[in-house]
C-alpha cells in the first residue's frame, strides 16, 4: 500500500461526526469486568508456608498484651523492693498524723511508735500491695496460653520476664509479711532505767 500522497487525490475533510461513524460500536457484553482485588484468601486456598506465616503473624501479634503486662509485672515487683515514691509520702504521712496525736506528756513507747512503727507498717503495706500486683499480674500472664488456645505458648523472653515479676513480687510479698509484723527488726525498746 503506498502511503505517499498524489497532487491529484483531492483531500477528504472529516468532521467529527464522521469519525463516531466510523468507530464500531462496542458492546457492553463485550467489555471484561476489571478485576477488583481479592479479599483474604481463605485458609483453604493458602499454600502451607502462607497459612503457617500468617499463623506465626497472628500469634506475634497476640503476644504484645502479654508481653507489656510481663514488663509491668517486674517493673512492680522491683519497685516494690526498692521502694516508691508514693511510700515515702504515705510514710511521712503516718509519722505526721501519728505526732499530732502525741500530746506533750506521751511517754517513749507512744512516741516511739509515732516516729517509726507507723511509718514502717505503712511503707510495709504500700509495698505488699506493688507486690501483690506483680505476682497476681505475672501468674495471669504465665496462665493465659493455658486459659485460651493451649498449643499457644508466649515468647520465651514474655514468659521470663514474667517469671521475674512473679519471683520479685513474692519476695515483696514475704518481705511485707515480715516488716508489717515485725518479724524483720525488732522495735526499739526504750532503755530500762
Amino acid at each position: 500500500m503506498d502511503t505517499t500522497k498524489t497532487p491529484d487525490a483531492p483531500e477528504a475533510e472529516t468532521t467529527p461526526a464522521d469519525l463516531t461513524k466510523a468507530e464500531p460500536a462496542v458492546e457492553p457484553a463485550d467489555v471484561e469486568p476489571i478485576a477488583e482485588p481479592a479479599a483474604e484468601l481463605a485458609d483453604e486456598d493458602l499454600t502451607d508456608d502462607e497459612f503457617a506465616d500468617e499463623q506465626a503473624e497472628a500469634q506475634e501479634s497476640g503476644h504484645v498484651g502479654s508481653a507489656a503486662f510481663g514488663i509491668v509485672a517486674a517493673g512492680l515487683g522491683a519497685v516494690a523492693l526498692s521502694g516508691s515514691w508514693i511510700g515515702g509520702i504515705v510514710a511521712e504521712r503516718a509519722r505526721v498524723t501519728s505526732q499530732l496525736k502525741l500530746s506533750q506528756a506521751a511517754d517513749v513507747n507512744a512516741q516511739i511508735a509515732a516516729q517509726f512503727v507507723d511509718p514502717w507498717h505503712t511503707t510495709a503495706l504500700v509495698n505488699g500491695i506493688f507486690s501483690a500486683l506483680a505476682l497476681i499480674i505475672g501468674i495471669l500472664v504465665l496462665a493465659l496460653p493455658a486459659l485460651g488456645t493451649p498449643q499457644r505458648t508466649l515468647p520465651a523472653w514474655v514468659r521470663s520476664v514474667s517469671w521475674a515479676g512473679v519471683a520479685l513480687g513474692a519476695v515483696g510479698v514475704l518481705l511485707f509479711v515480715l516488716m508489717y509484723f515485725d518479724l524483720l527488726l525488732a522495735i526499739p525498746a526504750p532503755a530500762a532505767g
